[in-house]
């Protein structure tokens, strides 16, 4: 805690010399951050974001290869100063609850507190769901205790944005805020969308008679694009600069990725590491017309929520033709156990179903294994091109953008999903 504030006073208190909006939840954080700072940038002004995706400075954009969202007090107070020295008006700061039992957030005057969604997670690091929300509202509780700032003679009043169809929404919303700003698809929300047109191409909806459309696609990025048209709003951003930004994004790294090759198949790379991101990134896949889904998967060690690890494996097996369980970021544990734990959820639903529902029968050969287990996760990711065949989807989940495979003893081995894949397809061309 006295490191906070030891950083804060360190680099001149930075963030009380910037808009600081605060994102927090479960799932949709990163995302939610890289189209806020698009937004803002948009209206001229200097901008910075830092989420487990990237951190990104006026002029300059990196990865995140730390493999923390919120890096340590020092590294975030000099992010903010160097901000500042960059002329910098917004940041835009990906708040985990995890950074927050840290108490990184202390040394930070948060202007806006964004709610995403909550879903069972870290729950054997925090102790139970209960203790896992206390975490996260404490970005909530800490806006107003910090006091009001003025920038260039305004007055900057605290704002909380909050997911209103979540079913803890009540409980963000309880917190004080000089003014509370719900979204949602529900008709009870300040902001929320109607007559919503979801397909492979992009999002479509209204907002009272004004008409959004952008290329992200699947419901739970429209509640992404919800959150930061709220946001954005609150901040009286223009909604033609708005509608502008949120159209045709960037491609987010490692968020619903495809990589493009000339194979006839298709190869999508996502983050979804939990249960609830991966079966909402199932309903988006639904959108799209495959033959087979081959879905290479792991779980993660070092403390992440074991209990997790067969329900990946169950909800793969239940959504893909073939699954291939590989090493993800075994930190200190055996990669193989959790690789295991994984495959014995699919192995377990497979059990309740009958030969026929279990098995499916190729066109032009004998059955194929619908379990593979590899340990080397680049052979995984070689395997599951070998098996590919036009019209299928590689899925490749667990991992998104990073950089690095975290093993035992703190080291880590330089890593990027999207990169091996495409080594491997080049290698294919030759």
């Amino acid at each position: 805690m006295i490191l906070a504030y030891l950083a804060m006073l360190w680099f001149g208190n930075p963030s009380n010399k910037l808009i600081v909006i605060g994102v927090t939840g479960t799932n949709g954080k990163s995302t939610t951050v890289r189209l806020i700072s698009d937004v803002l940038e948009r209206t001229g002004h200097q901008v910075g974001a830092l989420s487990t995706i990237e951190i990104k400075l006026p002029g300059q954009t990196k990865l995140n290869n730390l493999k923390m969202t919120m890096p340590g007090r020092f590294y975030i107070q000099k992010f903010l100063k160097n901000l500042v020295n960059k002329g910098g008006r917004y940041a835009v700061i990906e708040t985990s609850s995890q950074g927050i039992q840290q108490y990184r957030h202390l040394g930070i005057n948060y202007d806006v507190a964004v709610f995403t969604n909550l879903t069972p997670e870290h729950i054997e690091s925090h102790g139970s769901f209960a203790k896992y929300q206390k975490a996260k509202s404490k970005l909530f509780s800490h806006l107003t205790k910090r006091k009001k700032k003025k920038i260039n003679g305004e007055i900057i009043n605290k704002k909380i944005i909050v997911n209103f169809d979540d079913k803890q929404a009540n409980f963000f919303l309880q917190f004080p805020a000089d003014q509370k700003i719900t979204y949602g698809l529900n008709s009870g929300a300040d902001i929320y969308a109607q007559k919503i047109s979801l397909t492979p191409e992009q999002t479509e909806f209204y907002l009272a008679d004004t008409f959004f459309s952008s290329k992200l696609i699947g419901k739970y990025n429209l509640y992404n694009l919800l959150a930061t048209i709220a946001t954005t709003k609150a901040l009286d951003i223009d909604t033609e600069v708005i509608k502008h930004a949120i159209f045709n994004p960037k491609q987010i790294p490692g968020r619903l990725e495809f990589i493009v090759n000339d194979k006839g198949f298709e190869v999508l790379i996502d983050y979804a590491p939990e249960p609830e991101s991966m079966r909402q990134l199932y309903e988006t896949l639904k959108l799209f017309d495959k033959k087979r889904i081959i879905h290479v998967l792991g779980s993660a060690g070092g403390g992440r929520d074991k209990s997790r690890r067969p329900i990946l494996g169950q909800i793969a097996i239940q959504n893909a033709d073939i699954i291939i369980i590989t090493n993800e970021d075994p930190y200190d544990e055996d990669p193989q156990t959790i690789i295991d734990q994984v495959a014995k959820g699919a192995k377990d639903y497979l059990k309740k179903l009958s030969a026929q529902e279990t098995l499916k029968n190729s066109d032009h050969g004998p059955e194929l294994p619908r379990i593979y287990k590899i340990l080397d996760r680049e052979q995984a990711i070689k395997k599951a091109l070998a098996l590919a065949e036009q019209e299928d989807l590689i899925l490749i989940t667990g991992k998104g953008c990073e950089q690095a495979i975290c093993i035992t003893d703190g080291k880590k081995i330089p890593w990027d999903d999207r990169a091996v894949v495409k080594n491997l397809l080049k290698d294919t061309n030759k």
